[in-house]
């Protein structure tokens, strides 16, 4: 199609939407969050049985009602006793009724406890799944994909839960109690309800498998309408720039018309059931009427089973059409309920890792003990496996060992990569875009794990640590700030949570953001929403650089960290970030060259290779690749 966009669910749509692959199990792992709340489930079941039963029973007192209650009156004076018998039946059959609807609304107030409950359990399951997965994850699906299993897949859930399902066993335990009741009163009449109720059903599978797929396709269109919408707005500004709002407007019209085709053919057939079965319903119900009839003249049935019968009728085909409607949305919620559940059963990401890093007192003599207390030294606490405990301190000595590296198996990125960072020592990457940069940080943090040859941290593989205290270790900066919803304050503190408000505002003043923080509305306590919209794109950096501050690790990682700053601002926190640096390990990732002039070491990369290697003097002498991009005669891109 002209002018698509591409991206996020609108621009990958994904395949064919089937029913559940394993409808069972993945209904027995609903029921056992349900069930979590056993008994406020047993007092539901408890409430059908006594609402259903109530139902069948009140049906029945038709019986004597009539026989007993009103035909003995046909002709006969009116008084308090000849009237007594009927009033006593009529008031125990209201009084049943009665403590039916009871139990009706105990049994939905319950329910609605339960389902709650239980939806609260799975979103829990799986927000917390999300946070052990692999970074690898995200970036095979789209926000708009990952966000659908909170919204829409969520919502069928729940509506199945609360309503469907409970409607699903009502109509049940309605439909075998209530043809207990005609088998009693006449099997005859019962054998021609069978026969009706196979048309019924041979109808009602026809109509059903049409309106199943319909919602499974409209459960797809929405999710693809839904994801499209949101990544439409979160980028309008990339979207305004380039003019696309006719080519946007031009593919949501599309996917909006894929909605609404597969909406109106869902419910078009839905819709059918409904007056489809209430049709044969009459028609059952005028036969049931005449073969009735036919058996009273014949003196074989009385007036009283005509009538309860005649009303079991109508109480039968109404379970049937309920069973119906809601067995489509129970599906497709189970449906649902699977991409859910595929989710929380997603691999964690792996960490074998038994290094751990701790606060630690280092003695004059260089002996290490562990402190409970923060002591701003750190350790590594490496048990070894002949039951030997060691403690290294952390300097952040930092060496790749011939790496190789690809995020498909096919491509690789980084070829035999070498290299080492001693304690304090500031290293420089430049390179082309997708000359393998990022990639060595993402590497250096265990976001992806390394395939072949090692990197080492403190003289101890990374794998052996605990991705936890590894990244513990790391402070980052990205060139891709993010805010949270929060004062400015608690995103500083996003750096180390247990960091006081005199250490926030010292890391503030390192970074030099304190001066404009204090001159924000409520200074500090400033609440930023849409991930810091109101502030300028240099201040929001600002404030990354501060919370890695607070921080305080042993290693720093800036991934363009100075790229959204104008020079002039770079000029005023270059002395605060020289004390930040100060006595760390520090990576920087940079194209702008004048931010690594003071670097020890200059890698430029090539095509995942270092092809030079030095500080700023030494590569110029080298006048090759590095003293091309200085001078101008090479650019980036």
């Amino acid at each position: 199609m002209a002018g698509h966009i591409p991206g996020g669910p609108g621009g990958r749509r994904r395949g064919g939407f089937e029913r559940p692959k394993n409808a069972r199990r993945t209904f027995m792992r609903v029921l056992g969050y349900m069930l979590r709340q056993k008994w406020l489930m047993l007092c539901v079941l408890l409430c059908i049985a006594v609402s259903a039963g109530a139902g069948v029973f009140g049906t029945y007192m038709l019986k004597p009602i009539i026989n007993q209650g009103i035909l003995p009156l046909i002709g006969q004076p009116l008084n308090s006793t000849t009237l007594a018998p009927l009033i006593g039946m009529l008031a125990l059959t209201a009084a049943v009724y009665l403590i039916g609807a009871l139990c009706t609304f105990i049994q939905q107030m319950v329910m609605t406890r339960v389902s709650n409950r239980a939806l609260n359990g799975i979103r829990r399951d799986l927000f917390n799944k999300l946070q052990d997965l692999p970074i690898r994850y995200f970036d095979s699906r789209t926000h708009g994909d990952i966000m659908s299993l909170f919204t829409n897949d969520v919502d069928t859930l729940r509506q199945a839960m609360a309503q469907g399902l409970i409607q699903l066993v009502t109509s049940a335990v309605t439909l075998v109690s209530t043809f207990i009741m005609m088998l009693v009163l006449s099997p005859l009449l019962t054998l021609l309800i069978v026969l009706m109720l196979i048309v019924m059903i041979k109808m009602i599978a026809v109509v059903g498998r049409r309106s199943a797929s319909g919602f499974m396709a409209q459960q797809r269109a929405l999710g693809a309408a839904n994801g499209y919408i949101e990544e439409m707005i979160e980028g309008q500004k990339v979207v305004k720039v380039f003019c696309h709002e006719d080519a946007v407007n031009e593919h949501f019209a599309q996917l909006n018309e894929d909605l609404r085709q597969a909406a109106t053919r869902a419910n078009t057939y839905a819709n059918i059931i409904m007056p489809l079965m209430g049709n044969l319903s009459y028609v059952n119900y005028a036969l049931t009427a005449a073969t009735g009839a036919a058996l009273a003249i014949a003196g074989r049935m009385d007036l009283g089973t005509i009538g309860s019968f005649l009303q079991y009728t109508r109480s039968f085909s109404q379970p049937v059409t309920q069973i119906s409607m809601q067995f489509n949305a129970i599906l497709a919620a189970l449906a649902g309920a699977e991409r859910i559940f595929a989710a929380i059963d997603e691999t964690p990401e792996p960490d074998a890792g038994y290094v751990t890093l701790v606060n630690a007192v280092i003695g004059e003599d260089g002996t290490i003990t562990e402190s409970e207390k923060r002591t701003g030294q750190w350790a590594w606490k490496w048990p070894h496996h002949d039951g030997r405990l060691e403690y290294v301190p952390v300097r952040g000595d930092v060496t790749f060992e011939h790496v190789d590296f690809g995020y498909e198996p096919e491509k690789i990125v980084l070829h035999d990569l070498s290299l080492y960072a001693r304690p304090g020592q500031k290293i420089a990457f430049v390179g082309s875009t997708g000359a393998g940069k990022t990639t060595i940080t993402n590497l250096i943090n265990r976001f992806y794990e390394v395939p072949e040859g090692k990197i080492r941290y403190d003289g101890i593989n990374i794998t052996k640590i605990k991705k936890d205290d590894l990244r513990r270790s790391l402070g980052m900066v990205l060139q891709d700030t993010h805010l949270f919803t929060g004062t400015v304050k608690e995103n500083i503190r996003y750096g180390r949570l247990d960091a006081t408000d005199e250490e926030i505002v010292a890391a503030a003043k390192l970074a030099n953001a304190d001066f404009f923080i204090r001159h924000l509305p409520k200074g500090y306590d400033t609440v930023l929403t849409a991930d810091g919209a109101n502030l300028s794109q240099g201040q929001r950096q600002l404030l990354a650089i501060a919370r890695a501050a607070v921080a305080d690790p042993p290693v720093l990682i800036l991934d363009e960290a100075t790229s959204s700053i104008d020079t002039r601002t770079e000029k005023l926190i270059e002395k605060g970030m020289d004390k930040l640096m100060a006595g760390r390990t520090v990576f920087v990732i940079a194209h702008r060259l004048s931010t690594v002039r003071n670097s020890n070491a200059i890698m430029v990369l090539e095509h995942g290779r270092i092809i030079e290697r030095g500080d700023h003097d030494d590569l110029l002498a080298q006048k090759g690749r590095y003293y091309q991009l200085y001078t101008g005669q090479f650019e980036l891109s």
